[in-house]
């Protein structure tokens, strides 16, 4: 079989582009960090290990506190991050991907913090310590 065509010319590319990678939105970054943050706390505490991590866009209510970042239901065993209070309330000294990462991460940790009534810093100290 011949490389060539009929009209003795080398095969042509391909007429659709290369594939490319697939688009990223802010939800599926959100849903990375917290489902990243949440598997290495249930790693790290059996009492985290039957607990849902759950998304949210936006609380029912805001209380007197202001708008929630998280709800905690320990009866149910449940954790429910609020996606645009954390991305829109929260404010970053530097606005990149990083630091919106950290951010996302940390409220992970606050809210599984209160959940075992817990300080933050104590869910995860080897992990911090240089």
């Amino acid at each position: 079989m011949s490389r060539h065509g009929r009209h003795g010319r080398l095969g042509r590319s391909p007429v659709i582009r290369p594939p490319l990678p697939p688009l990223e939105t802010r939800m599926e970054r959100f849903d990375l960090a917290v489902g990243t943050s949440a598997e290495f706390l249930r790693s790290a505490w059996p009492e985290l290990r039957e607990v849902r991590f759950e998304v949210a866009d936006m609380p029912h209510a805001s209380t007197e506190h202001g708008i929630p970042r998280w709800t905690v239901l320990r009866d149910a065993k449940r954790i429910i991050l609020y996606r645009l209070p954390i991305e829109r309330l929260s404010h970053l000294h530097r606005n990149d991907d990083l630091h919106k990462r950290i951010m996302i991460e940390g409220c992970v940790f606050r809210a599984a913090a209160e959940y075992l009534e817990r300080d933050p810093w104590d869910l995860g100290p080897d992990r911090f310590r240089f």
